[in-house]
């Protein structure tokens, strides 16, 4: 498949980037900044700007799905405003290009621990994440009315570190999923890309999020 991947350089995106590369995609990287990515076979870079919906069309014209790992930075003070901007860009930029197919990569804060209760909204939920948690949750809701587009949403679960690659995993949709006695559940980041390229080879959750969990 042709695929186009906003945010490669970034925690989630550089696992899904050679997840792609490594089972035969052409990958086209949307990137500010080309220079960031060495040369690989199969592997395209263009220079893009993810607020600019015409950079954005231009960009991923011809492909068969996009992939948003976009996140301006847990550090970026208009995490919220820009996560929302950028996303919307995205939106915008395929329905112009004509390319159906998006799966975006959200965070587990809108994930449901209790029946009407969603995890951003607990007390405990870290203060450094919660407004790009918001935006990510504010996205899902849009997409929710979303109708041009074959979209699915993965919400990692809270566990999300490095590791290594194993290859299995365990879906999940709106809740958060558990793992051993009462701890939330982890997954590796290369498992996380593995379950993100696995939907869109094989979809399973179009307009629907889902999560994922070793």
């Amino acid at each position: 498949m042709n695929i186009a991947l906003i945010g490669a350089t970034g925690f989630v995106g550089s696992a899904i980037l050679p997840e792609l590369l490594d089972r035969g995609h052409q990958v086209t990287v949307l990137a500010r900044t080309p220079s960031k990515l060495a040369p690989q076979s199969g592997l395209r870079v263009v220079a893009a700007d993810v607020l600019d919906t015409a950079q954005v069309a231009q960009a991923v014209a011809g492909h068969d799905a996009v992939i948003s790992a976009y996140n301006p930075g847990w550090g970026e003070p208009k995490i919220y405003e820009l996560f929302l901007q950028g996303s919307q860009a995205i939106v915008s930029g395929m329905k112009q290009a004509g390319v159906k197919r998006l799966l975006v990569v959200g965070g587990a804060g809108s994930l449901f621990v209790a029946p009407g209760l969603q995890l951003v909204d607990t007390p405990e939920f870290p203060a450094q994440y919660k407004q790009g948690a918001l935006a990510a949750r504010e996205l899902l809701d849009q997409l929710k009315a979303e109708t041009a587009l074959d979209w699915s949403f993965i919400s990692p679960p809270i566990g999300l570190a490095p590791g290594a690659r194993s290859g299995k995993y365990r879906l999940g949709t709106d809740d958060l999923l558990s793992g051993q006695g009462d701890q939330p559940a982890g997954i590796s980041v290369p498992d996380l890309a593995v379950a993100i390229v696995d939907e869109i080879e094989q979809p399973r959750h179009v307009k629907r999020r889902f999560t994922a969990a070793n």
